[in-house]
């Protein structure tokens, strides 16, 4: 069906693509939209996130974890969404704000400096309105050091893009992660970081849960087992 023979009474027609596609919609970018200067997630990717860490908050026990912060942006996405909505969760933000370490020469394309144009003052300057936030500046995994194994979170966005790193934040956040709670990551179906899919699908080749892949790019795990 084209869209000239869309009924012409269905809903939000002029967002069919073919497919309904709602981060079009005046109304769902501007619950979305990221200062584009800090970000590099598109809005389809935006809205996926949107709303799983929005059913999370609702229904998960649990903090929210971005993992690979960059200058702010999906961060600012995510404090602002735990704000709205009054949720007492902190958001733990992992980061060098220096850019990539050595990566891995057999699966990754990305190079040692790679997304350094960005500080950890100026992410805390653009972040300055929202509290319960906790900035863990290092390299993974050893800026998980202290964490104590209990501690659980209810959403985890992997935007590392580099093998090793997505590796370790597997080993580290899903043991983590009640039932129900969802692993996101942003990088496995980018032809950019084939480091990243290799990862996924090496931690969780003897896993019960089965990485499911979006048209986005983005890869969700839902935790069904403790």
């Amino acid at each position: 069906m084209t869209e000239e023979e869309i009924p012409w009474d269905i809903p939000d027609k002029a967002l069919y693509h073919p497919r309904f596609q709602p981060w079009e919609g005046a109304d769902w970018q501007a619950r979305l939209l990221i200062d584009p200067t800090r970000s590099l997630v598109s809005l389809d990717r935006q809205y996926v996130l949107y709303n799983l860490l929005l059913q999370m908050l609702r229904t998960v026990r649990g903090d929210v974890a971005e993992c690979g912060v960059y200058k702010g942006g999906t961060a600012h996405l995510f404090a602002g969404l735990m704000q709205q909505y009054g949720s007492s969760k902190k958001l733990y933000l992992y980061d060098s704000f220096e850019g990539m370490p050595e990566t891995n020469k057999t699966y990754d394309l990305h190079s040692k400096g790679d997304f350094a144009d960005t500080s950890l003052a100026s992410v805390r300057d653009y972040l300055r309105e929202f509290g319960n936030i906790v900035f863990r500046q290092g390299f993974i995994p050893h800026t998980f050091a202290g964490m104590e194994a209990g501690h659980q979170f209810c959403f985890t966005h992997v935007d590392l893009d580099i093998h090793d790193a997505v590796l370790d934040a597997s080993k580290h956040f899903y043991p983590r992660t009640p039932v129900g709670g969802v692993l996101v990551y942003d990088d496995y179906g980018f032809p950019s970081c084939p480091g990243a899919r290799r990862a996924v699908d090496t931690f969780y080749a003897d896993k019960p849960e089965r990485p499911l892949v979006l048209s986005t790019g983005q890869c969700l795990v839902f935790k069904t087992a403790r």
